[in-house]
């Protein structure tokens, strides 16, 4: 990756438009409305969401595809938890839109035994 590059990156939760953190893509760029295919599951995490794998029964989770460059990818992995292993970054599939790049999210990393399911929308 150059000191340039940019990475699409899929959010779900706190990170959307008008959520608490979404100040911290204040300055990239918003490219649309995305919806994931039918392999994950949305957990209620108490203040926020976990989104895990789950090709078994997972359903499609509704979120927004952004182009972010390095800096904010730093921030975001940081913000995210990254170091802590509280989340880590990685591909995901999506539906809507089309697209043929790459797009990452971040996965919870917790146990999820006794968090409640939120659904396909965090609003």
């Amino acid at each position: 990756m150059t000191a340039n590059s940019d990475t699409l990156i899929f959010v779900y939760g706190t990170l959307k438009r008008g959520f608490c953190r979404a100040h911290n893509l204040h300055d990239q760029t918003f490219l649309s409305t995305a919806k994931t295919t039918a392999e994950y599951t949305m957990y209620h995490c108490g203040t926020y969401p976990g989104l895990v794998r789950n090709n078994m029964d997972g359903i499609s989770i509704q979120g927004e595809l952004w182009r972010v460059d390095n800096r904010a990818l730093e921030l975001l992995d940081e913000v995210e938890g990254v170091a802590e292993n509280l989340y880590h970054r990685a591909p995901i599939q999506l539906i809507q839109p089309q697209i043929t790049e790459t797009v990452e999210a971040y996965f919870y990393q917790r146990s999820v035994n006794q968090m409640p399911v939120v659904g396909d929308n965090w609003c």
